[in-house]
């Protein structure tokens, strides 16, 4: 394990300001507004700030400085050691808290995590509130973590790369929260190392392959909502995915020449999937910085949609459902919405909770205090996955 710090030299720096400055921009309709794609406005605005206004180093200071990260070395069976970058936040108790694996997606990072690591880790006056340690990795080819250099690096491997951690923090048992990638990989973590080492697993992003026949009528109004949420998405919004899926390489030589290219891909995302987020400018270029000046370089982050592809054309069914227990988070304007009633096609849901108010794809960055309140009444006591980490409830000691 070793202390890290991010510093992105100065030179990255400077060549970056240099690729900003010779920007080409398209034409746009007369009115096209969103139904084109970003429009032309915001970009050239973000373009600017980003070239004459946006203070990487403020920013990068500002993360170093609230996140403890580190890195080390992962052994992964097939593909040799990859070096992970991570943050680790320990219980300000002086016990240690519930450990807890926090799994971002695409396109995001260990970032999404920063607004609750401290609201997780927080030693609470209200002794009914349980106190965890946090652990949020950069996902192999994502933010400063390495990238696998072989073809089949799925989320079997991620599964394997977060599991691995755990166990050198000292972690044996622990659970997992994840949203977008990380539903998928927190739950082949739920599937290999559930019941010894994975205690249970929330989620705020539901995924089911194929659709249960399951009659409508039985669904709640806020579930129709959600299946026509889901619909119009897989219809208008996911032609990135097909990309992605298919031929990331193509992709990833503009993702990795074009800092304007990049900053678009990921802005519409973030504006898209969001439930109305106030984004400020640098929110988003710290967002999409991270992703340019990436270890590994942007495209090595999109190449998990072809190796899940590949995986899934073999498959004839999915293996039976993780039995740990399981906690959702819904959230209005998450695309990734199904009914409680396909919930025992997912794993075995002892917690659910519905928010009908606001919040979106990035729960964890657009509310925070929500997804750690349900943290936090899943397995706090009276919870229903309360003392499922032996020894470790968030509050000291066993009565």
């Amino acid at each position: 394990m070793s202390s890290f710090k991010i510093s992105i030299s100065s030179t990255a720096l400077s060549a970056l300001k240099s690729r900003l400055e010779l920007t080409t921009f398209p034409d746009e309709l007369d009115e096209a507004g969103w139904d084109y794609g970003v429009p032309l406005a915001d970009i050239k605005r973000l373009v600017a700030r980003w070239r004459d206004g946006f203070d990487w180093r403020k920013e990068e200071q500002k993360l170093n400085e609230t996140l403890p990260q580190f890195t080390r070395d992962i052994e992964v069976d097939g593909f040799g050691a990859l070096n992970i970058h991570y943050v680790h936040k320990k219980s300000e108790k002086e016990v240690q808290g519930i450990p807890l694996l926090f799994v971002h997606g695409w396109p995001g990072s260990f970032l999404e995590a920063r607004k609750i690591i401290p609201l997780l880790t927080k030693a609470y006056e209200d002794s009914t509130l349980p106190t965890f340690d946090v652990v949020a990795l950069s996902l192999p080819g994502y933010g400063f973590s390495e990238g696998a250099k072989k073809k089949g690096f799925s989320f079997v491997q991620y599964a394997e790369v977060a599991h691995k951690l755990m166990l050198a923090l000292g972690y044996k048992e622990y659970v997992t929260q994840g949203g977008d990638w990380g539903f998928n990989i927190t739950r082949e973590i739920a599937r290999r190392y559930g019941g010894k080492h994975a205690k249970a697993w929330h989620v705020n992003f539901l995924e089911v392959h194929g659709t249960p026949s399951i009659e409508s009528n039985l669904y709640t109004p806020f579930e129709k909502e959600g299946l026509e949420r889901l619909k119009e998405f897989m219809q208008l919004g996911s032609g990135y995915n097909l990309v992605q899926s298919t031929k990331p390489q193509t992709l990833g030589y503009s993702l990795a020449d074009s800092p304007v290219g990049l900053l678009a891909w990921i802005y519409e995302k973030l504006v898209a999937w969001a439930d109305n987020y106030p984004w400020t400018d640098d929110e988003v270029l710290t967002w999409v910085s991270i992703y340019w000046f990436s270890r590994a370089g942007p495209a090595a982050s999109i190449r998990i949609y072809y190796e899940d592809m590949c995986i899934r054309q073999g498959m004839v069914n999915e293996s039976s459902p993780p039995t740990i227990p399981l906690g959702t988070s819904i959230f209005p304007k998450e695309f990734g919405r199904v009914p409680k009633s396909w919930y025992p096609h997912i794993g075995n849901a002892v917690f659910e909770a519905e928010h009908n108010d606001t919040g979106g794809h990035f729960a964890a960055y657009e509310q925070p205090k929500q997804l750690v309140a349900d943290l936090q009444q899943m397995f706090g006591k009276g919870g229903p996955a309360y003392g499922v980490v032996s020894g470790q409830d968030g509050y000291g000691s066993r009565d």
